[in-house]
C-alpha cells in the first residue's frame, strides 16, 4: 500500500515537472555572426528598455526588448551605423530610449531638474529652520542662575579632576 501511494507521488511529481519545461518560452536565437551581436550589445546597452525603465535595452527580458533588440540586429545586416540606429530608435521612442539623452531645450529639465530639486529643498530646509528659531523664545538667566550654573560646573570640573587620578 505504502509503495503504490509512494509511486503514484512521484508519478504526479514527473508528470508536473514535465509540464513546466512544455511551457518555458525557447531561448532567443542569437545572430550568426559574433561582430553583429557585439555590436548589439554595445549599441542596447546605451538603450532603455521602454518596459522596465530602469534596466538597459541589453539586460532585460521583456517581449517589447526582445522585439527591439531584433530590429536592431535587422538594421545592423542592413548596414546601417550606430548613429543611423540610435536616431531610429530616437524617432520611433523619443529622446527617453536613450540613457544619456542630447542636451537640448526640451530636455533642459532631465539635466537641470534635480539640482532644481536639491535648491528647492535647501532653500526650504533654511527657510524652516529659520522660522522654527524665530519662534523659540530667548530667556535671559538672572545672576544667581549664572552663579549656580558657574558652582556646578566648578563642581563637574574638580570630580572629573579627581576621577582621573583615582
Amino acid at each position: 500500500m505504502f509503495w503504490q501511494i509512494l509511486q503514484s507521488l512521484v508519478l504526479v511529481l514527473g508528470l508536473i515537472c514535465s509540464g513546466s519545461m512544455v511551457l518555458a518560452k525557447d531561448a532567443v536565437p542569437l545572430a550568426d555572426d559574433p561582430l553583429i551581436e557585439q555590436r548589439l550589445i554595445v549599441i542596447s546597452e546605451e538603450m532603455r528598455c521602454l518596459v522596465c525603465q530602469n534596466e538597459s535595452l541589453a539586460g532585460s527580458r521583456s517581449d517589447l526588448a526582445n522585439d527591439l533588440r531584433r530590429e536592431i540586429r535587422n538594421l545592423i545586416k542592413e548596414g546601417k551605423t550606430d548613429d543611423q540606429i540610435r536616431s531610429f530608435m530616437v524617432e520611433r521612442y523619443g529622446d527617453f530610449v536613450l540613457y544619456r539623452p542630447p542636451v537640448k531645450p526640451i530636455t533642459w529639465f532631465l539635466w537641470i531638474g534635480p539640482f532644481v530639486i536639491l535648491l528647492a529643498g535647501i532653500i526650504g530646509l533654511i527657510v524652516y529652520l529659520r522660522r522654527r528659531n524665530q519662534n523659540v523664545p530667548s530667556t535671559r538667566l538672572s545672576e544667581a542662575d549664572n552663579r549656580r550654573i558657574d558652582a556646578l560646573l566648578k563642581d563637574a570640573k574638580s570630580s572629573s579632576i579627581e576621577n582621573t587620578y583615582d
